[in-house]
């Protein structure tokens, strides 16, 4: 039988260091947040060869004497933890281990000076070994500098990635850290280049658009929300969310934050793709910045070794709690279009040559001064929609309209043939351009876009984008009634067969399943029976949709994204219901649409997140044609 032993301490550092410093991006944000822990108001930092050859963080914090200086580099001490209560720690580490662990796999040396002080400290660690301890001149702070890391481990040193690689995971860590802290200023200098400088004192909208997009200072919505727990406590999400039409393809501009540590959870960005499920292509990702504070009781913050991960008492209250939020927010900026530039776009503007006398025009100005962010809100003067939209209520919104198939076309003429054009009467055609925020309607291009005349400038729609988005909002709003809910009864009940653990999770949840409509019962040990599901999903596939819930509520513990999943049969539902490319409008029905439009939340953007509308301001049009 082998012999137990006890490993030695050099050992025992260089395992706990494979836990917290893989890469130097680690052992960066072990330091950056051992700075904001101390108290700092300013921190810099300095790189060289993407952290492979120098991480140094100097900081105006507490600052360390030398007895705590020697304490600091022992495992498990620790100042973040004043009595046992681990589950209550409200500091970004507690651990204990990330200086002896990187002074294990690297040259470490720490001056440090409390600001009560005459004179501070160093004491430079090499590979566990110290090699010295004596007086140091400098301001009241820490300076930490970490040099050969992974020098005499090169099985490690081999491992990692291009020193551009390195910078990029380091950028990446204190952007995320200064996002957390709006009140500290950071310095980021890599190979002597300055790469990023913020003062402290901003506010969060303001830091979190320097640090993820400037364009969220006008293309996206402030969030701030609350919610109490059954226990008297209460949650809050704040932050700053793009609007669905600022997309980007990867999902690397997403940026969750818990109790101010920046967390990459599982649930959260599930939370986050259900909240923009309908206004969003799967293949599109959402830009934005949530901060969600909760009482520590309610969270566990060390379930991994670099607390990237958290696990919540109820996931299922805080998944509900972030998707309302988030929708309500984004509700908010109802029918604001953040169309993306498009310099090629513009560019098939063409100018007509006045002869060889006229004077050159001047080329097209850039997009961004063409289409403005207007905010198309409810406007007291926006009147009730007129005749062709209350025909288009009555039939296309009945209940004789839906088909297993989605919407009937009821009430519209059909593709490419124009209907006879309707007086448009008070509230239509003849009104005049400044009572609306969307214009009145003056023509229709190529059967496809709306061109209406506003008080400030040319509005062109997307008729089929903007129209989907309406059906999908008229659905959802009846929906809020018993109508979404409604069951539509199996005339023979259908068994699924599941393992038994899916089964047992499906068992738990059927009182809230049946909120949606399906009615599930247990059926032996390893089979559910269905004897209802949602009216919206009746034809579909019983089985796969019962599998998929189960597979749901194994990976985010509640039903939620049933309601989820009704949302995106909605979305195709609208997309067979409205208004084709392609479709001859009336007047009055164009007029109908912008009116609906200007009442409608979140008109900005189709169910794709694409923009259903741009606008040209006077000034831009006089521009085009060189008159300013």
């Amino acid at each position: 039988m082998p012999t137990i032993r006890r490993l030695p301490e050099t050992l025992i550092n260089r395992i706990a260091a494979g836990e917290v410093v893989e890469r130097p991006a680690a052992a960066l944000k072990e330091l950056v947040e051992n700075a904001i822990d101390a108290g700092a108001g300013q921190i810099t930092v300095r790189l060289a060869g993407g952290g492979l050859d120098l991480i140094e963080v100097t900081d105006d914090g507490c600052g360390m004497d030398r007895a705590e200086m020697a304490l600091a580099l022992e495992r498990h001490a620790t100042s973040k933890l004043p009595d046992e209560a681990i589950e209550l720690v409200t500091t970004l580490g507690f651990r204990g281990e990330a200086l002896p662990s990187i002074a294990s796999v690297a040259r470490l040396t720490i001056e440090s000076r409390p600001g009560s002080h005459a004179e501070g400290w160093q004491r430079v660690v090499d590979h566990g070994d110290v090699v010295l301890d004596g007086p140091a001149a400098l301001p009241p702070g820490t300076r930490i500098r970490v040099t050969d890391l992974f020098a005499r481990i090169p099985a490690r040193r081999k491992f990692l990635r291009s020193a551009r690689s390195e910078y990029a995971a380091c950028l990446d860590v204190v952007r995320r850290l200064a996002m957390a802290r709006p009140d500290v200023g950071f310095v980021l200098e890599h190979d002597g280049r300055r790469a990023l400088a913020i003062q402290g004192g901003e506010g969060l909208a303001r830091r979190v658009a320097q640090l993820v997009a400037r364009e969220l200072a006008d293309e996206g919505v402030a969030i701030e929300a609350e919610r109490g727990f059954g226990t008297g406590a209460v949650a809050r999400l704040t932050g700053v969310a793009g609007l669905p039409t600022f997309n980007r393809g990867v999902a690397d501009h997403q940026y969750l934050f818990v109790n101010g540590r920046p967390v990459k959870d599982r649930l959260l960005i599930g939370a986050v793709r259900g909240a923009y499920a309908d206004m969003l292509a799967r293949d599109r990702h959402a830009v934005l910045a949530l901060f969600l504070e909760v009482p520590p009781e309610e969270v566990d913050v060390n379930v991994h070794p670099a607390k990237t991960e958290v696990r919540f008492r109820d996931p299922a209250f805080i998944r509900g709690f972030l998707v309302s939020g988030l929708r309500h927010a984004l509700e908010g900026g109802a029918g604001r279009s953040a169309q993306p530039a498009s310099v090629a776009a513009m560019g098939q503007w063409q100018v007509e040559p006045l002869g060889p006398a006229a004077p050159p025009v001047p080329p097209a100005p850039a997009l961004g001064s063409l289409f403005g962010r207007e905010h198309s809100a409810p406007s007291p003067r926006v009147h009730e929609a007129g005749l062709a939209w209350r025909q288009y209520e009555r039939e296309v919104m009945s209940p004789a309209s839906y088909t297993s198939g989605g919407l009937t076309s009821a009430g519209l003429a059909p593709v490419g043939r124009a209907e006879p054009a309707i007086d448009p009467g008070p509230g239509e055609g003849g009104d005049d351009a400044a009572a609306f925020p969307l214009g009145v309607a003056r023509g229709q291009v190529a059967q496809t876009y709306i061109v209406a005349e506003a008080a400030d400038g040319l509005v062109i729609v997307d008729q089929h984008a903007a129209h989907e988005r309406l059906v999908l909002e008229r659905l959802k709003a009846a929906g809020a009634g018993d109508r979404l809910a409604a069951s539509q009864a199996l005339l023979i009940p259908e068994v699924v067969e599941l393992d038994e653990p899916a089964c047992d999770r499906l068992e738990d949840c059927a009182a809230d399943l049946a909120r949606f409509g399906l009615a599930i019962e247990r059926f032996g040990p390893d089979a559910m029976l269905v004897r209802a599901v949602p009216a919206p999903l009746a034809g579909g596939d019983i089985a796969a949709l019962v599998r998929d819930i189960a597979d749901d509520i194994a990976l985010h513990g509640t039903a939620l994204l049933l309601g989820e999943r009704l949302d995106l049969v909605l979305a195709t539902m609208a997309c067979h219901g409205s208004v084709r490319a392609g479709r001859a409008l009336s007047v009055a029905e164009m007029n109908a649409l912008l009116r609906e439009m200007e009442r409608t939340p979140r008109s900005g953007q189709c169910n794709h997140g694409r923009p259903t509308w741009v606008k040209l301001a006077h000034g831009d049009i006089e521009k085009l044609f060189g008159r300013a």
